[in-house]
């Protein structure tokens, strides 16, 4: 889909009738960081979250709304991608039978898409039919037990994203509103998912985004509430997890309000990245691959408000942050050795952008 020197993405954002445009196709220079728009798509209302088949064939886009189609609940859709040009055909939409569908992910084999639905405080399980089209959910998974202290946020439970661990045997739901993860075993035949053990976070935390090392010793959560990143070292046997170190992510000193939001470790495992929304800052940290554990490298202005959701290059050259109340998705340099940001001075006007995916 380009030439040596260019990487492709797609950014997910908020619509509005005046910004219809939920899904950006769009150009990066990997050697200048200079960004374009390729080409818009404006069929789907608030396509928040987006996730890639492991064969960059297909595109999956939450629509993160109350209702669908005059029923209870978002929905889902499936795009088939052109190889050549990137462009989108929708295959077609399903209902998530839950309210506000914000993260969506697919297990390792290609036969289930998860959704995580925020104000539903569930997850919805659907099939992968052949040419990548989605079949009607087959599994609606209630979260339920004590909420949070926080009464303006943690008035129930909120299911903020699901992620397959990297052997596929397991898949982790934070929820926010009760300050846990969910673990859910992945059925071996069919994908769908069972309960199957839980780790508790600090109170207050909100848990939101989940990423794992490489070797699956360790995962990382972003806690969004209490601006904090936890450590937890994972058994994959077991599929049991346990609380490490936390670390916040906002600079000694800061005294304004400021959320999380995102959280990625670089393809080689040494550095680990969090969203300050608020703060508007990039927290970057470094990784002790032996213990998990994580020391503060430092902090890069998003140059925009509220970054939402980033992501790093294919090359790892560069930092692509999605600042949803500017409108802006600036491109940040990334320092291979120290982990560290700097601005580039590219950008592109993208109305409420939420979600970047590198095909």
């Amino acid at each position: 889909m380009g030439l040596l020197n260019e990487a492709y993405f797609y950014v997910g954002a908020y619509t509005s009738d005046s910004e219809p445009t939920g899904i950006s196709y769009c150009r990066l220079n990997t050697e200048t960081g200079e960004i374009a728009i390729v080409d818009t798509y404006r069929d789907l209302p608030n396509a928040s979250f987006l996730a890639l088949n492991e064969a960059r064939t297909v595109l999956y886009a939450v629509s993160e709304t109350d209702t669908y189609e005059g029923r209870y609940g978002g929905s889902v859709a499936a795009y088939a991608i052109a190889p050549e040009t990137g462009k989108l055909t929708k295959l077609n939409q399903q209902p998530t039978n839950g309210s506000s569908p914000c993260y969506v992910s697919l297990d390792r084999e290609g036969r289930r898409l998860y959704v995580a639905n925020y104000m539903g405080g569930n997850v919805t399980v659907l099939p992968i039919q052949v040419d990548g089209s989605l079949g009607a959910p087959v599994q609606l998974l209630q979260h339920a037990g004590a909420v949070g202290p926080r009464a303006d946020r943690q008035e129930a439970p909120h299911a903020h994203s699901i992620v397959p661990t990297p052997d596929n045997r397991f898949a982790i739901a934070a929820d926010l509103g009760l300050d846990r993860l969910l673990v859910y075993a992945i059925a071996a035949e069919s994908g769908d998912l069972a309960p199957h053990s839980e780790a508790a976070l600090a109170a207050g935390a909100g848990p939101r985004h989940l990423v794992f090392s490489a070797d699956l010793r360790y995962a990382y959560a972003v806690n969004e509430l209490d601006s904090t990143v936890t450590v937890l070292s994972y058994d994959a046997a077991t599929g049991c997890m346990a609380v490490v170190q936390s670390l916040p992510t906002l600079p000694a000193g800061f005294s304004g309000e400021s959320t999380c939001a995102d959280i990625h470790l670089s393809e080689d495992g040494r550095f680990l990245y969090a969203s300050n929304r608020g703060d508007d800052s990039i927290a970057v940290y470094a990784v002790d691959r032996q213990h998990g554990t994580l020391t503060v490298a430092g902090w890069a202005s998003t140059q925009g408000r509220t970054p939402r959701n980033f992501a790093l290059s294919p090359d790892g050259g560069f930092l692509l942050a999605a600042n949803q109340d500017s409108s802006s998705l600036v491109v940040l340099r990334r320092s291979a050795e120290t982990g560290l940001l700097e601005e580039t001075g590219f950008t592109a006007a993208i109305s409420r952008p939420v979600c970047v995916k590198f095909v």
